[in-house]
């Protein structure tokens, strides 16, 4: 298990619960009390620790190395039933975007989502998560075929922004973004968009228009990173805590301000903590609302897509 900075208070108990575990397994020594009182002080400092984050704080939770990526929530999500489908049928595979059908609860679903990679060598193949044009317009292939066949959209959403190579732009990084953010406006099938991690720049508004956004808990949504922030207003990263805290990223701010529309728990201690129980939650909210959506006539949930977004942004001024 890998430990933030913040996280100091947990790791100490955890790794006396590990010595602990140890002498247990070297004798024959009962360790049962001793570990009950250790696991009641683990859940304290948890309480603890992830009862008071700060925005900053939030941003490295969700760039947890540990974390679940939107592979493990999209196998959970389709009870194993997924099936990938590649290409975008003019360039090339982007194995920075996945998606395909899958079954929820007896009904097809298309997932999509972004990729990061579990260690260094799938995150060099996964491109660190940063999806280039193909992996745009693979997504949109995929949405207009859910569309084609009646069924929902769920996109997952974990990137550190749209890959910013001379590549990319080379082959129309942002036409194929601002055509998906078209298209999926106008789709007529229900769409559940979820920000799991990452929530960076045009690189998740690429899959992030839909009937329902939703982020979990620790989870960020920002036109820019704390980081680039701070560079560009600052000059240097030094400034990054104070960054997002300016730029209201989190699911508690970005909830409150109505750009998304819901916010999904985390287990105590963040989603790395406990994989199964963070795909639980997810499940539970995307098949509750999802069961709400489908029963909407399609050209009415696109107009209630639509007054929604265009409703972001606007302000009134008093005479």
């Amino acid at each position: 298990m890998t430990y933030l900075e913040f996280e100091s208070p947990i790791q100490a108990i955890a790794e006396q619960i590990e010595k602990l575990n140890q002498v247990a397994a070297e004798g024959e020594v009962d360790v049962r009390a001793a570990m009950k009182d250790l696991n009641k002080k683990l859940d304290a400092a948890r309480k603890e620790v992830y009862g008071k984050l700060t925005a900053w704080q939030r941003v490295q939770v969700s760039r947890h190395p540990d974390r679940p990526y939107s592979l493990k929530y999209i196998n959970h999500l389709s009870d194993g039933t997924f099936i990938e489908m590649h290409g975008d049928r003019t360039v090339k595979d982007d194995k920075a975007m996945v998606g395909g059908f899958g079954m929820m609860d007896g009904r097809t679903v298309m997932f999509i989502g972004q990729q990061k990679g579990v260690n260094t060598k799938m995150r060099q193949y996964r491109n660190f998560g940063m999806p280039n044009p193909e992996g745009y317009r693979k997504a949109l292939r995929l949405m207009k075929l859910a569309e084609k066949f009646n069924k929902p959209v769920i996109t997952l959403i974990d990137t550190p922004g749209a890959f910013p190579g001379l590549e990319a732009e080379e082959r129309g990084q942002g036409e194929a973004i601002a055509r998906n953010l078209l298209e999926m406006s106008q789709l007529k099938v229900p769409i559940i968009c979820v920000i799991i991690g990452e929530g960076a720049s045009g690189g998740a508004l690429g899959i992030g228009v839909g009937d329902k956004v939703l982020m979990l808990e620790n989870s960020w949504y920002s036109v820019i990173s704390p980081e680039n922030c701070s560079t560009i207003l600052w000059r240097t990263w030094d400034y990054k805590e104070q960054a997002a805290e300016a730029l209201k990223l989190t699911a508690t701010d970005m909830f409150k301000n109505g750009l998304v529309d819901g916010v999904i728990p985390e287990p105590m201690g963040g989603a790395h903590s406990d994989h199964d129980e963070a795909c639980r939650l997810v499940k539970e909210t995307v098949a509750k609302e999802l069961a709400k959506l489908v029963k909407l006539d399609p050209e009415k949930r696109v107009e209630k897509r639509i007054a929604k977004f265009c409703k972001m942004g606007v302000v009134a001024k008093a005479k």
